[in-house]
């Protein structure tokens, strides 16, 4: 119970992203925070998570056992989509473009610090990382179809502000520098306002969402394979590698977080059924609180946290 209410306080500044932006509406621009967090708030906070703690063999591991998840079910997802999807090439797209993708970001950093306190931070900074190459590469690719390049691909992931942060803080860990009690807690700051913020962004587009014919077939099905293939298949390979139970705990947590709003973007730009996608996250993210009890009463059952 007390882990249930831990994750339901975040919701908080959720709520505030929400009413503020259907208070505000219009004085309210958006895309103004997306920069600010992306390109300053969100480098502090990947620079400051990584630096946590040592790099240790598990930490390099987390990555490989969240793609192999994802992956496998991905493989499942695929052949799925030709039976369901066969006369509709979209909603097959964003099917395969989203199911997979959780809000590692915005809801899987906080949610770690909610559920398993600031030694998180270290492993969900490195799985974001590692959502944020899937999203680039894989989901764009399902998104944009034909129009899909690998290299342009590669070089819209390089101008993401959080990756070099994220090199620069995993050479600094490696060398075993560390930082000045100033500068940590300059740095331990800029990141809690980057959670903060991202909670806040998040709010803010739920609270844009439009729907006037659902498209429940679709998300529905995206729903499915989110929260609760992924999330067996997830937990099947976690068990196999016998790893900690505190780090397969957190692998799990980022499995099992609500599509990612990247979604939303990545289906607006390449023209493919963007209401259709909100409605997927929307109800993502309805089945995710539905669902979170079931998720704690599987990480204490499984790893005894």
């Amino acid at each position: 119970m007390e882990a249930l209410v831990s994750v339901a306080t975040i919701y908080i500044f959720i709520l505030i992203g929400f009413t503020f932006k259907r208070i505000f509406k219009n004085e309210v621009n958006e895309r103004s925070f997306v920069i600010l967090n992306l390109y300053f708030l969100q480098p502090i906070l990947i620079f400051w998570g990584l630096t946590r703690a040592p790099i240790t063999e598990e930490f390099i591991i987390s990555p490989l056992i969240y793609f192999i998840a994802i992956f496998i079910t991905m493989g499942i997802a695929f052949f799925y989509s030709l039976k369901l999807f066969r006369n509709d090439y979209q909603d097959k797209s964003i099917f395969m473009a989203s199911a997979l993708v959780g809000n590692t970001g915005n809801l899987g950093i906080p949610l770690g610090i909610a559920l398993f306190g600031e030694s998180s931070v270290p492993y969900t900074s490195i799985l974001n990382i590692a959502n944020i190459f899937f999203i680039y590469i894989f989901s764009v690719y399902f998104f944009a179809g034909d129009k899909f390049k690998f290299s342009d691909a590669l070089k819209e992931i390089f101008k993401i502000p959080a990756i070099w942060f994220a090199v620069a803080a995993l050479a600094f860990n490696y060398n075993g520098f560390e930082l000045s009690d100033n500068f940590d807690k300059v740095f331990t700051m800029g990141a809690y306002a980057a959670i903060v913020m991202q909670l806040v962004i998040f709010g803010i587009f739920m609270s844009q969402v439009r729907i006037k014919t659902a498209n429940w077939k679709l998300s529905l099905n995206i729903t499915l394979f989110k929260h609760i293939i992924l999330p067996i298949v997830g937990l099947y390979v976690i068990l196999l590698f016998k790893m900690d139970p505190f780090v397969s705990a957190i692998i799990f947590l980022e499995l099992i977080v609500p599509l990612a709003v990247n979604n939303v973007n990545l289906s607006a730009l390449y023209n493919c059924k963007p209401i259709d996608t909100t409605f997927s996250v929307l109800v993502s993210s309805f089945f995710f609180v539905a669902l979170m009890y079931f998720y704690i009463l599987i990480i204490n059952s499984f790893f005894g946290l």
